[in-house]
This record gives structure tokens, C-alpha cells and sequence, in this order.
């Protein structure tokens, strides 16, 4: 008998995985609507929003789409691994999001980012069956 290493059979998911992953999922769909119908609710009131940021939330806007419709189809579907890749990919992304956060000064924005990143990870971990920091979690 294989050892799955704590992962719960393949055709169920833990409700609070799925819930996390909906949850996230969602923040992002909405983070991209926003930044596509008023990109100016992204920014302080006193910055100026131009050609150039419009341009910009473009690119949010496709970023944070494309991954919350892989993560919400994934989830759908049960694909563990490719749900689990996904899920390191959005919370590498929030984690460089928190640094330039930290760097720019929204120092409020970080903690939130951090746990959206953290709470991923985990789930990551939890999915695979093992550390997504091992080798092992990428090769299987």
C-alpha cells in the first residue's frame, strides 16, 4: 500500500482548502475587475491615473483573471497537482506582491498578503501530500 503522506483520497478535498481556494480565488477575479473598470480604486486619491497605468492594471487585470479561473477549474476538476503548482505560483506572486508593498510604503497591505501567501502554501503542502519545498512534491 503506498504511503500518501497525510493527503486525503483523491476525489475529496479538504472544505477548508476549498474554501480557501474559492475565497482567493475570488479576491483576485475582483482585484482584476477593479483594476479594469476603475483602476483608480488601486491607487491613493492623490495619484494620477494616466495611459500608462491604465496599460498596467491591463496586465493585472489578465494576471488575476487567468489564475483565478485555473485555480476555481482546477479545484473543479480535482486536478491535485495542478491545483497544488497553482497555488505556489499565486503565492509566490502574493509574496513579491507584499515586497513591493513593504517597498512602496503600504505597509498596511503586507500582513494580509503575507497570510493570502502563507494560508496558500500551506494548501499546497497539504495537497501534494508533502513539503511543495521538496523535489519530491514536483517529481510525482
Amino acid at each position: 500500500m503506498a504511503e500518501t503522506h497525510g493527503a486525503p483520497p483523491a476525489d475529496r478535498l479538504p472544505w477548508w482548502l476549498m474554501a480557501m481556494v474559492v475565497i482567493g480565488a475570488s479576491l483576485m477575479a475582483m482585484g482584476g475587475v477593479i483594476a479594469l473598470v476603475r483602476p483608480a480604486m488601486l491607487v491613493s486619491a492623490s495619484d494620477e491615473i494616466n495611459g500608462a497605468v491604465h496599460v498596467y492594471a491591463g496586465y493585472l487585470v489578465s494576471r488575476n483573471l487567468a489564475l483565478a479561473v485555473m485555480l476555481l477549474f482546477m479545484l473543479a476538476i480535482r486536478a491535485r497537482a495542478a491545483l497544488s503548482s497553482l497555488m505556489v505560483l499565486t503565492a509566490l506572486i502574493q509574496l513579491l506582491d507584499a515586497g513591493v508593498d513593504f517597498m512602496e510604503g503600504r505597509w498596511t497591505l503586507v500582513p494580509g498578503v503575507l497570510v493570502f501567501a502563507m494560508a496558500y502554501f500551506v494548501g499546497a503542502a497539504r495537497l501534494s501530500g508533502r513539503p511543495w519545498w521538496s523535489t519530491a512534491a514536483w517529481r510525482d
